[in-house]
């Protein structure tokens, strides 16, 4: 290894540094690629040697790209002056499986002197944009690096766009955070009496070395990534500028943030809302608990103050209430329900509890006073509260489908209390939203779709994204859309799901998804010539950093809450099962199916 890699010993010494060797042969320790990617270490790049040839240049400047250093000092050492002037690392990131492979090509002598031309090939699997989001893109990779000679060194007087990483580097030097930011206005709430400010999580990738407390607070001023801005707002007035080139936590793990521009001008109830967006990002990122946010201007005046409790107000929609129970089909189609404290379950009150309908699948709706059912043969929607004496009422919808598998999805609920459905009749495939969960079903557009069917889906609490299982080709594929208000036009619908994103390409058909945190989802699915598998997967279609979830056999179905303290639920050949934190799979009954939680 060319780069130089410094390991902090702090841990050693709680561990006892007098339990170490003192005497015996010195012996070369390399550093893994995959070590623990939160233990201390720092790798710094090496400059050039004198005299390198184009080989030794290439491939010196791609090992100083990995280093820790803020700003590339030792990286453009590599580069040509003008080289080094032009080269903007973070314009775009490419991530390969094993890392860049380069191939030399001879030197060659021109009017301009001697130039080499060196070829960099990998698999590619991933890219960050200018603006740090990670998408999946798997495919081929080649680029070409130009080299040019300065007096007698070589150097790089064309590199490549951005930086190209291996999986394993990219992993030791980023770290996936979240920015929030609040649903846009102009939305249907009129069934929830939550207010309409929620907060979205939007997952970028940052340097974890680089002062990730400062780094994240700029990126969260820089606004929202493009996938997601067309459906949130931020409280931030365009302009916005920190002060302080370092932020960190005061003695009691508050965090007091300046700012300049328009931002130090606005009025309390905006300066609130921009401290619940600072707090929900910073969180994670802190050292400690953060205890509150104090936003100041330049002179450092305050302008306000937001405590964690004050900050609950505008909580992603899934954390406000806590879900209170898991629900599922028992073994006579009726709807059962959950404790989390116990393994006994008790059939809702209603007609969806009492037999009255007899069920295929089921949403129940995050305030857990309304269920929506798919009758058993899949063609008809009911929806009903779950409470003694309630009445099923008329169909809210019904799929002319000729069998069940081609009928209705299971329905999902957002924050909002609107009800999303598909149908999945292959004459008229279509996916459907029912405000306020009363109101006649609406189609929704989903311009990618193509020839694909929506076979099911699950909308998150914010209600600004929804996942969908696609078919398409014979592989079913779990793909995050945006939802979006459309021009009002007659005739036309009024709510899009739009581009389409692949967050799990490695899977070649996925049988359920649930949300499972602000920005996370789990997956049941298969790898092309694999067994199934369970697992965490980003929105943004990047892996979780969460441990490998035990698999059960026979699993068909899961169900997650976004707050990540619950319990996993999921059906198996033996029944329904449940997953504790820190536990293994318990069986809770040998007899039901479906299970979900609120939404």
């Amino acid at each position: 290894m060319r780069s130089s890699v410094l390991l902090g010993c702090g841990g050693l010494l709680a561990a006892g540094c007098a339990s170490m060797p003192d005497s015996g042969e010195v012996h070369r320790v390399d550093a893994s690629p995959r070590a623990d990617a939160d233990a201390q270490v720092r790798v710094f790049g090496v400059p050039p040697r004198e005299g390198e040839g184009p080989n030794d240049i290439v491939r010196g400047f791609l090992e100083a790209t990995t280093s820790d250093e803020a700003d590339f000092k030792t990286a453009r050492l590599y580069l040509t002056e003008a080289a080094s002037r032009n080269w903007r690392p973070f314009s775009r990131t490419t991530v390969l499986e094993d890392g860049p492979n380069p191939s030399m090509g001879r030197p060659s002598q021109g009017t301009e002197g001697e130039s080499a031309v060196a070829e960099l090939t990998g698999k590619q699997i991933a890219t960050v944009d200018r603006k740090q989001a990670y998408r999946p893109d798997r495919r081929s990779y080649r680029t070409t690096v130009h080299l040019a000679k300065v007096g007698k060194e070589w150097r790089i007087d064309v590199p490549p766009d951005g930086l190209v990483l291996g999986t394993s580097d990219f992993e030791r030097i980023y770290r996936s955070v979240n920015k929030y930011y609040f649903a846009a206005g102009d939305r249907d709430d009129r069934a929830s009496d939550s207010p309409k400010e929620v907060l979205v999580a939007d997952p970028v990738y940052l340097r974890r070395r680089i002062d990730l407390l400062t780094s994240t607070v700029k990126a969260l001023l820089e606004g929202p990534t493009d996938w997601l801005d067309r459906v949130v707002d931020t409280k931030f007035p365009a302009g916005t500028k920190l002060v302080d080139s370092s932020l960190s936590l005061d003695d009691s793990n508050g965090l007091r943030v300046r700012v300049s521009g328009p931002a130090a001008e606005v009025g309390q109830s905006q300066c609130t809302r921009m401290a619940a967006q600072l707090l929900y990002t910073v969180q994670d990122q802190a050292s400690a608990k953060v205890s509150r946010i104090v936003l100041a201007d330049r002179s450092g005046s305050e302008l306000c103050v937001l405590s964690p409790g004050e900050a609950n107000a505008y909580a992603p929609a899934g954390l406000r209430k806590h879900a209170e129970r898991q629900y599922f089909i028992d073994g006579e189609h009726r709807l059962a329900s959950l404790s989390d404290g116990s393994d006994e379950p008790s059939r809702v009150e209603g007609p969806f509890g009492d037999g009255t309908v007899q069920l295929g699948s089921v949403g129940v709706d995050r305030e857990e006073t309304h269920a929506a059912g798919v009758s058993l043969d899949g063609r008809s929607l009911y929806v009903a509260p779950m409470s003694s004496g309630a009445e099923r009422g008329a169909a809210k919808l019904r799929s002319t489908a000729r069998n069940e598998r081609d009928a209705l999805s299971a329905p999902s609920w957002d924050g909002n209390g609107n009800l999303w459905v598909a149908d999945r009749n292959p004459d008229r495939p279509r996916l459907l939203r029912l405000a306020a969960g009363t109101d006649e079903a609406q189609e929704v557009m989903v311009p990618g779709l193509g020839d694909g069917r929506i076979e099911g889906l699950r909308v998150s609490s914010d209600g600004v994204r929804i996942a969908l299982l696609i078919t398409r080709d014979g592989r079913t594929s779990l793909e995050l859309g945006r939802v979006e208000r459309t021009d009002s036009e007659a005739g036309k619908p009024p709510l899009a799901v739009k581009e389409l994103l692949s967050v799990a390409p490695q899977l070649e058909h996925v049988a359920s998804v649930s949300w499972a945190g602000s920005s996370r989802l789990v997956v049941l699915g298969r790898e092309p010539g694999g067994v199934q598998q369970l697992q965490y997967v980003e929105t943004d279609g990047s892996p979780s950093n969460t441990p490998t979830l035990p698999g059960i056999s026979g699993m068909d179905a899961v169900a997650a809450s976004e707050d990540e303290s619950k319990p996993l639920v999921a059906h198996a050949e033996d029944g329904i099962v449940r997953l504790p934190l820190d536990a293994n799979w318990r069986l809770v009954t040998g007899k039901g199916t479906v299970p979900v939680y609120p939404g």
